[in-house]
């Protein structure tokens, strides 16, 4: 049930208590109530026990059964009721719920201090909600700040509607002139409303068709299911809607209030309060009146993610958020393993090295080419002067045509062998290169993505934070009324909302914007709706992998230094940057190989020709008598051999060449050999921190979250000032903080370490990892 129905409600169910002690007045006190209910017991021991502690020894408290009186929703009944108060013995009445307000605020006269507390929107009422007070002798009225109309005009703000259903019970449709307030409000709206009185939840349900939105006008005496079971509904046919409930139905899936989060004892001890003051003889007229005038927006973020309503960051300031920030509109959403998968197939730079290898295979291709024959084919027409072609015996006519074919095959030549090898060691180097760019791709896929839960994380608790703010402001106008502070508390606290305010838009921002990142690197439109699922150690994709153990083997002394050991043979043997080094050592040794014996190896190739005459013309066809005649074709066949004698001193400077680039691949290996030794060693150290401080800041945060209560109650009490309520506000932020943060630091460093050992346990199988385990094991015994 809703904290006002409570409030409403729950003064029926008190029992005549007295216990009258000698010296004291007996001070009866009778309630006026809307409806009556059984429920909740202990809080009407809670609000006896705040008027007890209240009052203390000035008087005697009696609840009088007798003294109940219920109007179950009907004006003249509660006419009745309220001549019957004010005649009997009750010396102080309480007035409950939207009829007795209508009521009493009419009455121009009240012979009994009667205290007013009433859920019936301030359209309604006829009572000046601007004052300090009542002014009305004998009247205190404690009355919310309903009105349909704000509400209306604030969720047309939110989601511009054009047919929306107004929901109201159907006894206040019946005692109070609901559709005319309705008329007059939407007279100068172009949306248009439909009124649907209920007496349960199908009475609404069963009459939401043509609508576009649904203001609950009603709905306090509602059960917590029975919101449920309505906001079901409203998401299955998406429709936004907005309640003059309290935040604890927007909680449940409504999407929007603009009721304030008030509790019961702020109420209570109001209602303490004033019955304490009329005891010591003040007029009512004179008390202060507790009438929430500031409304205070409250959404539900998933409901409103979920039907496409946007927030608009202009309401960020006066705007409560509840919900758990999931992207329930997510297209996808990933697990660890899901963005390591992907990013491999879908990267773009992945995809672009692939093609590096590639290219770096048809110079392999390029090499060997160089061993296969070449065959071109000629033809050649000419024009021979004529007097020239008379005197050439027949040999050279004035016209003719002639073509060739020639064939050339290196059967060995030094350089073109030693750059196959050559080739085919750049190529493993290009792979083992590519390999290294995927661990790098999936180290930053894992990165964005842990980066997308801190952020997330930090949405939530900056969220959290702003409301502990608000509620910090609220103790400190409490104090202000009462006097225990001054005004520049107030000020102090409205700055600082002003300020989360800022960091929780920065927040919901800088959310996106891990999103974009993390769509970019799975190849994904950067605005496509995602959300990452919570990662924790041994649930999840983490149960199988247990890297729980990883904590074991670095938690004790013993083993770590061993650990560490095998960690960084492990990366040894496993790093591709090693690898791609030494094809490169390879390819370099066959060079300098090259240069030095070069010179003494031959080049041997075999060339052929055939050639042919096809057509002859003109002068000096005619071969004359004695002369032999040109044959048509006619062929050639050579070897060539050639061995390099001197060539500029080339072969000298290439050796020496190779033999200053063999030295620099040599310092390179020892320098990549020595970082992977000192990046184990640090990513151990990081990992070693992240261990304690999953722990420690488990125990920050909960002394910080009790220290932070304490020091709230003391400030409600004036035992201290804002300074120190402040900084219990930001220890508990920054503890919250680092230990939502501890789990993502410890995973993301321990994917840090596989990267540089070259091997992530979760694209492994089961099998794989245990043999991992048992190759430690095995060095751990033979390390000695």
């Amino acid at each position: 049930m809703k904290i006002k129905a409570i409030i409403i409600v729950l003064m029926a169910s008190m029992v005549y208590s007295f216990a009258q002690e000698p010296g004291k007045k007996d001070i009866h006190i009778g309630m006026l109530l809307d409806v009556r209910t059984s429920e909740i017991e202990p809080l009407t021991d809670r609000l006896k026990n705040e008027i007890r502690a209240i009052v203390g020894e000035d008087a005697n408290i009696v609840f009088s059964e007798d003294q109940v009186l219920v109007n179950d929703f009907d004006l003249d009944k509660a006419e009745e009721h309220y001549q019957m108060m004010v005649k009997g013995k009750s010396d102080i009445i309480l007035a409950f719920g939207a009829i007795n307000n209508v009521i009493v605020s009419r009455k121009t006269e009240h012979l009994k201090p009667t205290i007013l507390f009433g859920s019936a929107p301030g359209d309604f009422a006829e009572l000046d909600k601007t004052k300090t007070s009542s002014g009305i002798h004998n009247l205190v009225y404690l009355v919310t700040s309903q009105s349909f109309e704000v509400d209306l005009e604030v969720f047309s703000e939110l989601y511009p509607y054009e047919n929306v259903g107004i929901a109201v019970e159907a006894a206040m449709e019946r005692t109070l002139p609901v559709k005319e307030l309705l008329d007059r409000i939407f007279q100068s709206k172009q949306a248009k409303y439909r009124l649907i009185p209920f007496e349960n939840i199908n009475d609404i349900t069963s009459d939401l068709e043509g609508l576009d939105a649904l203001y609950m006008g009603g709905g306090f005496l509602l059960t917590d299911s029975e919101v449920s079971g309505l906001v079901t509904v409203l998401n299955q046919k998406r429709i936004p809607s907005f309640t003059s409930t309290d935040v604890n139905d927007v909680t449940l899936g409504l999407m929007a209030t603009n009721q304030r989060a008030e509790t019961l004892d702020q109420f209570f001890r109001r209602i303490a309060l004033s019955v304490e003051a009329i005891i010591n003889g003040e007029d009512a007229a004179n008390l202060p009146l507790y009438i929430e005038s500031n409304s205070e927006l409250t959404i539900n973020y998933n409901t409103a993610e979920r039907l496409g309503v946007p927030l608009k960051y202009s309401l960020i300031a006066t705007t409560n958020l509840v919900g758990d920030f999931e992207n329930v509109t997510a297209e996808k959403r990933y697990n660890l393993l899901e963005v390591m998968k992907e990013v491999l197939t879908a990267n773009l730079t992945l995809r672009s090295g692939a093609k590096d290898i590639e290219l770096t295979g048809q110079d392999v291709k390029t090499a060997k080419s160089n061993y296969l024959p070449e065959v071109t084919g000629s033809v050649t027409s000419t024009y021979l002067d004529p007097k020239i072609a008379e005197i050439s015996n027949g040999q050279n006519p004035e016209y003719s045509t002639d073509g060739s074919v020639t064939i050339s095959q290196t059967i060995f030549a030094p350089g073109a062998t030693a750059n196959i090898k050559i080739q085919e060691d750049l190529l493993n180097a290009q792979r083992e290169t590519y390999n290294a760019s995927q661990l790098d791709v999936i180290f930053d896929g894992a990165n964005a993505y842990f980066n997308a839960l801190l952020l997330k994380a930090n949405l939530q608790i900056s969220s959290r934070n702003l409301d502990l703010t608000k509620r910090n402001l609220q103790l400190a106008q409490q104090n202000y009324e009462s006097g225990q502070s001054g005004k520049s508390d107030l000020l102090q606290f409205r700055s600082q909302m002003a300020q989360n305010t800022q960091t929780l838009v920065e927040a919901v921002n800088q959310l996106e914007q891990g999103f974009f990142s993390l769509n970019q690197l799975l190849n994904q439109p950067i605005n496509r709706k995602i959300d990452v699922q919570d990662a924790d150690l041994g649930k999840g994709v983490f149960e199988e992998y247990d890297y729980d153990q990883l904590r074991v083997f670095l938690d004790d002394p013993s083993l770590r230094a061993p650990f560490v050991e095998f960690l960084v043979g492990q990366a040894r043997n496993n790093a591709p940057e090693l690898k791609s080094l030494a094809y490169n050592i390879s390819a370099n040794e066959r060079n300098l190989q090259l240069a030095k014996r070069g010179r003494f190896l031959p080049t041997i190739a075999l060339q052929g020709q055939y050639n042919s005459n096809f057509t002859q013309g003109g002068v000096g066809t005619e071969v004359p008598m004695g002369f032999a005649a040109t044959p048509k074709s006619n062929y050639n066949v050579g070897l060539n051999l050639s061995l390099p004698i001197f060539q500029r001193n080339q072969q000298n400077i290439n050796r020496q060449t190779a033999s200053i680039q063999k030295e620099q691949l040599d310092i390179n290996r020892q320098n990549i050999e020595l970082n992977l030794e000192n990046n184990v060693n640090v990513a151990v150290l990081q990992l070693t921190n992240q261990i304690a401080n999953i722990e420690l800041s488990k125990v920050s945060e909960e002394a910080a979250r009790e220290g932070l209560e304490l020091t709230q109650e003391s400030y409600a009490t004036g035992a201290v000032n804002w300074v120190q309520l402040t900084e219990a506000q930001d220890n508990y932020l920054n503890a919250q903080l680092a230990n939502a943060n501890a789990i993502y630091n410890y995973l993301l460093s321990s994917l840090q370490l596989e990267r540089i050992m070259g091997y992530y346990f979760l694209l492994h199988t089961s099998e794989e990892n245990e043999n991992f385990r048992q190759e430690f094991f095995t060095y751990l015994t033979t390390r000695n």
